[in-house]
């Protein structure tokens, strides 16, 4: 299992996690701000200059999860992990990866008011000899302030809250430490483990009286997606399609939806690829529309889209097999695609 401490600087992550190993028997320090600080060495300049922060590097979320699943073969945890994650894409890359290996989640947000977090950096003194590293720390926490404001509309929703603003690390210890023992912020993702092989998956498009199409949010993955699924041992794609629409969305489809796709997705490391079908599930009535429900473990929302916003809310493979998808509906006839390109005939 892992214990989250979340929270910008000032919050008290750190110091609540020293004091939160004497409260966890068993539990270990996980800082994955190590890993980031391994891969600035390790990476060309050039690499380092494309992204603004270590959390922008896609090898760094990999490594957060790997490293977690490593460790818990050598310790019995909890690994106690004082990590700031303000993207939620990137929250969702990771907790998705975990929730896949079978390591639990429970998440806090360690928050305080926005007068003390600032007096908290404030307070931070130079110390003889730093070469003015404490004032470099103290405007880096000050210019997160701003982005941890605009993620709390989302952060106080998945993880559950500690004010310390008025409490001493181990008072924030203790809480989070009976909070742990209760199971609160436990993050229930429901998730498939994950694949070590070709898979063959299933999704459905469904549609409004305006012909945009239904893409919903995982809560285990980022970007947005089609209602479908991994296709089971000795199960039909379109029974596949059929489950997943009801599993997800609360839906029944009222027919067997129609092949528009057959997608060969190359493999790509870590992913192994496989075939991806898109069916035709139909066009929702609104009383269908208005009956959706969202299972909380695996989806956050849905929302109609047009083509065109589907282009900047999809991952570049999943928009390009929708394109094709919407052109094989227009024409009534389905389209082989070989890595998201149409091909024999």
């Amino acid at each position: 299992m892992i214990v989250w401490l979340n929270g910008t600087f000032g919050a008290g992550k750190t110091t609540t996690a020293q004091e939160l190993l004497d409260l966890l028997p068993g539990s270990t320090l996980y800082d994955p701000e190590l890993l980031g600080y391994g891969l600035r060495m390790m990476l060309p300049a050039k690499r380092l200059a494309e992204v603004d922060d270590f959390q922008d590097l896609p090898a760094w979320r990999r490594m957060v999860v790997d490293t977690a699943a490593a460790l818990l073969t050598e310790v019995p945890g909890p690994l106690v992990t004082p990590m700031t994650l303000l993207r939620q894409e990137y929250r969702d890359e990771i907790f998705g990866s975990l929730a896949a290996r079978r390591i639990p989640v429970q998440h806090f947000l360690l928050d305080a008011g926005e007068t003390i977090l600032r007096e908290r950096v404030a307070r931070r003194e130079e110390s003889a000899g730093d070469d003015g590293n404490t004032s470099s720390l103290r405007r880096w926490s000050l210019d997160h302030l701003g982005p941890y404001a605009e993620a709390l509309s989302w952060l106080k929703d998945d993880a559950h809250v500690v004010d310390t603003g008025l409490l001493t690390p181990r008072q924030t210890a203790e809480q989070i430490a009976e909070a742990v023992r209760s199971g609160t912020g436990d993050c229930g993702i429901v998730q498939t483990p994950e694949p070590t092989a070709e898979t063959l998956a299933a999704g459905v498009l469904l549609f409004d009286d305006e012909d945009r199409v239904l893409l919903v949010d995982p809560t285990y993955k980022p970007g947005w997606e089609f209602p479908g699924g991994i296709v089971e041992h000795g199960e039909s794609p379109t029974r596949a399609g059929i489950r997943e629409v009801a599993e997800e969305l609360g839906l029944r489809l009222p027919r067997t939806p129609r092949l528009l796709v057959l997608d060969w997705e190359a493999p790509a490391p870590p992913g192994f690829g496989g075939l991806r079908l898109l069916f035709d599930g139909g066009r929702l009535t609104e009383d269908q529309t208005s009956a959706l429900l969202l299972p909380g473990s695996e989806l956050r929302d849905w929302r109609f889209v047009t083509e065109a916003e589907a282009e900047h809310m999809l991952p570049p493979v999943r928009f390009h097999r929708l394109r094709w998808a919407l052109r094989a509906r227009e024409q009534g006839c389905p389209l082989l695609l070989e890595a998201g390109v149409p091909t024999g005939g």
